[in-house]
C-alpha cells in the first residue's frame, strides 16, 4: 500500500514537473497484443491490478482504473484501501476517462499520453472527446519514474514449414495485396507482432503465452520488410528468410525507415493499429496515409480464414490436448478419493502443464490456467496464480480453463466439473449453460451473418434463467498464435466480420454467482460450408474440441432432447477418436465418461 501512494506521488511530481495536469496509461504496448513483457505493465506497477486490460488516469490530486466485468471483483479486492477510484465499464452511472476527466480539470488543462502506446484512432478521438481540454504526445515517462524496471528482453526465432503453415510468405502476401486492391504504390505497415509471424512463417519467446517475437514489419506489392533484434536472427531463421525474399533490418530502425521510404508510396494502415508517434514521425516527413478499412486490418482478416494445412494442425493440437485432459480428470477423481488429500488450485494448474509437457510438440499454456474451486469461479478471469492456495473439496463445482499451444495449432477448453453434492439451482444452472453451448454448435446460417446475430443461441438458455454472462461467447483462435484472435467474434455488441469458412472461434457460454460458483463450458468450433441451393449459401460449425463433458450435474427435462442427442453423438465421436491413443485403463475411464444418456 505505502509502495502503491509512494509511486503515485512520483506521477503527480512529474505531471507537476511537466506542467501536465494528467496522464492516461493504458496497458499495452507499442504493438497493440494482449499480452505485454514486464517493461511494459506500468500499469500494475502503480496499481497493483494485474488483470490483462485497464486503464489508469491520475491527475495531481486523483486517480481512478477503468477496468471491464471480467475484472470487477479482483480489481476491488487489489484496490481496497487505495486511494484508487475503481471505474467497472458499462455500468450504469460509470464515467467514461473523457467525461471524468473533463469533470475533474479545468478548461485549460493538459493531459499526456505516451506516443508509443496509443493509436492514432485513440489519440484522435481523446482530442475530439476531450475538448477544451488539450492532449499531449510525450516520451515514456517511466524511463525515469520506475528506477528498477525491466528491460526488454529479444529471444531467438524459429521457423514454421509449410508442412505447418500450408502456405509460404510469397503465397501470403499474394492473397493480402489482392484482398487489400489499392491502386498505385503502397508501404503497408504492420506493428502487430501476431500478423507479422504470419506473413513470416515464423514464431518467438518475446512475449507471455503468445509464440511471437517482438517486431515490426511492412511489406509493397513486391517484398515484405521485417524489422527484428539481433538476437532473433539465427542461422536456421536467416536463410529460411532470404529463401522467402524477406530483408531483415534492425527493430530499431523501424520509424526512420517508414519516415526515409520513398515519399511516392502510400502509407498504409489500420489506424487502431499503428502508434501515433509512428505516424506523426512519418507525416513530418510528408508522407501521406491511407487507412486501410477492412476490419482488423487486411492481414489479420486473411490469416484469419485457416487453410486446409492449418485446420488440420487444429484437428492434431485438439486430439493431443483431449489425451492430456483424459489424463487430467483421471488424475483429478484418483486423488479427490483420497480424504485426506489435500489438493489446491495451484497444484492442479501445474499438473495440467506437467501431463502436457509429455508431448514433444507442446511450446507451452496459450494462456494463464484457470483453476478456480467454488467462489473463485465466480471470477471469469480468474488468477490460479497470483491468488491464495485455496484447496479443493468435495462438493460444489471446479471450474478449469486451460489451452496450449502446439507447433501446429493452439487449444482453449473449459470444463466445469462436479466435486460433490449440488444445489437444484446448481444443476439448472449448469444445464443451461452446457445447452446454450450446444445450441451454438448446432447452428446453421446464411452467409454474411454476424457473430452478433449467433450469440443468443448460446445466450438464450442462460437468460431462462433471469441470468447473464457479461462476457463475449466467442473469440476467434489463431493458429499456433494468440488465443485471442481477431477480426471475427460472436457477442452482443455488433461486429462487422461476418463469420466465414475457415475461421476458428471459443464457444463459452457461462453462469458466475458472486461468492458462491461459477460455470463455464468451452469449446473450439470452426466455420464450414454445409450448403448452396437458390436460397443461397448456408454455414454450420464442426465441434474440434475432443474433451468430454461432465454428465453429472445435467437435467435431462431441461436439456431437452436435440441438446440430448447432440451430447450422445458428441461422446461417441470422443470415445472414437480418443480411444486409439489411450491405454486400457484410460479407455475403460472414457467409455465410462462417454456413456449414452437415455
Amino acid at each position: 500500500m505505502k509502495n502503491r501512494e509512494k509511486r503515485l506521488q512520483k506521477v503527480r511530481d512529474f505531471l507537476t514537473k511537466s506542467s501536465y495536469d494528467a496522464i492516461i496509461i493504458p496497458s499495452g504496448d507499442p504493438h497493440f497484443g494482449e499480452y505485454v513483457q514486464s517493461h511494459y505493465a506500468c500499469r500494475e506497477w502503480l496499481t497493483g491490478f494485474a488483470g490483462s486490460a485497464g486503464t489508469v488516469v491520475v491527475t495531481r490530486t486523483s486517480a481512478a482504473l477503468w477496468i471491464d466485468s471480467r475484472y470487477f471483483t479482483e480489481a476491488e479486492q487489489r484496490l481496497a484501501g487505495s486511494s484508487i477510484e475503481l471505474m467497472k465499464m458499462r455500468l450504469p452511472g460509470t464515467p467514461s476517462i473523457t467525461e471524468w476527466l473533463k469533470d475533474m480539470l479545468a478548461k485549460d488543462s493538459v493531459v499526456a499520453i505516451d506516443s508509443n502506446l496509443f493509436s492514432v484512432n485513440e489519440y484522435n478521438e481523446f482530442k475530439k472527446e476531450l475538448t477544451p481540454l488539450k492532449v499531449k504526445l510525450i516520451k515514456d515517462p517511466f524511463t525515469e519514474l520506475w528506477i528498477e524496471r525491466p528491460s526488454i528482453s529479444f529471444g531467438p526465432a524459429s521457423v514454421r514449414g509449410l508442412e505447418i503453415t500450408g502456405l509460404t510468405t510469397v503465397q501470403k502476401l499474394n492473397l493480402v495485396c489482392n484482398r487489400l486492391n489499392l491502386k498505385g504504390k503502397f508501404l503497408y505497415i504492420l506493428s502487430t507482432c501476431d500478423d507479422i509471424a504470419w506473413m513470416c512463417n515464423i514464431r518467438g519467446e518475446d512475449v507471455p503465452y503468445n509464440p511471437l517475437l517482438i517486431s515490426y514489419g511492412a511489406f509493397t506489392d513486391e517484398k515484405f520488410y521485417l524489422f527484428c533484434s539481433e538476437n532473433a536472427v539465427t542461422d536456421e531463421l536467416s536463410s529460411h528468410l532470404s529463401e522467402s525474399g524477406v530483408e531483415v533490418s534492425s527493430y530499431k530502425d523501424f520509424h526512420q525507415f517508414v519516415a526515409d521510404f520513398p515519399i511516392e508510396y502510400q502509407r498504409v494502415s489500420p489506424a487502431g493499429k499503428i502508434s501515433a508517434e509512428l505516424y506523426s514521425n512519418a507525416v513530418s516527413k510528408g508522407a501521406q496515409f491511407t487507412p486501410d478499412t477492412i476490419a482488423g486490418g487486411v492481414v489479420a482478416y486473411v490469416k484469419a480464414v485457416k487453410n486446409e494445412v492449418e485446420i488440420a494442425g487444429f484437428r492434431r493440437a485438439m486430439h493431443n490436448d483431449a489425451i492430456a485432459w483424459v489424463k487430467f480428470w483421471m488424475f483429478l477423481e484418483e486423488k479427490i478419493l483420497q480424504d485426506k488429500l489435500t489438493l489446491t488450485e495451484r497444484e492442479l494448474a501445474l499438473k495440467m502443464m506437467e501431463i502436457r509437457g509429455e508431448n514433444q510438440d507442446y511450446r507451452g499454456e496459450s494462456f494463464s490456467p484457470i483453476v478456480a474451486y467454488g467462489e473463485s469461479a465466480s471470477l471469469p478471469h480468474y488468477s490460479t496464480f497470483t491468488g491464495e492456495e485455496r484447496s479443493i473439496c468435495r462438493e460444489g463445482f471446479l471450474l478449469v480453463d486451460t489451452g496450449a499451444q502446439y507447433l501446429y495449432g493452439t487449444t482453449d477448453t473449459t470444463r466445469t466439473f462436479v466435486m460433490g453434492d449440488l444445489t437444484k439451482e446448481q444443476i439448472r444452472d449448469y444445464t443451461l449453460v452446457l445447452k446454450g453451448m450446444i445450441n451454438l454448435s448446432m447452428a446453421h446460417f446464411p452467409a454474411g451473418t454476424r457473430g452478433a446475430s449467433l450469440d443468443i443461441l448460446a445466450r438464450g438458455a442462460v437468460c431462462t434463467a433471469g441470468k447473464l454472462y457479461t462476457h463475449g461467447t466467442g473469440h476467434g483462435i489463431g493458429h499456433n498464435l494468440c488465443v485471442h484472435e481477431g477480426p471475427q467474434s460472436i457477442r452482443m455488441e455488433d461486429n462487422p466480420v461476418a463469420i466465414e469458412p475457415g475461421m476458428v472461434l471459443s464457444n463459452e457460454p457461462a453462469v458466475y454467482e458472486e461468492g458462491r460458483y461459477g460455470i463455464r463450458v468451452e469449446n473450439t468450433i470452426l466455420c464450414t460450408k454445409w450448403e448452396e441451393n437458390r436460397f443461397g449459401t448456408f454455414y454450420r460449425f464442426e465441434t474440434l474440441t475432443l474433451v468430454p463433458v461432465d454428465i453429472s450435474a445435467i437435467d435431462k427435462s431441461l436439456l431437452g432432447s436435440d441438446a440430448l442427442e447432440w451430447i450422445n453423438r458428441y461422446h461417441a465421436r470422443v470415445y472414437n477418436e480418443l480411444s486409439p491413443s489411450l491405454n486400457e485403463k484410460e479407455r475403460v475411464w472414457l467409455a465410462g465418461k462417454c456413456l449414452h444418456i437415455d
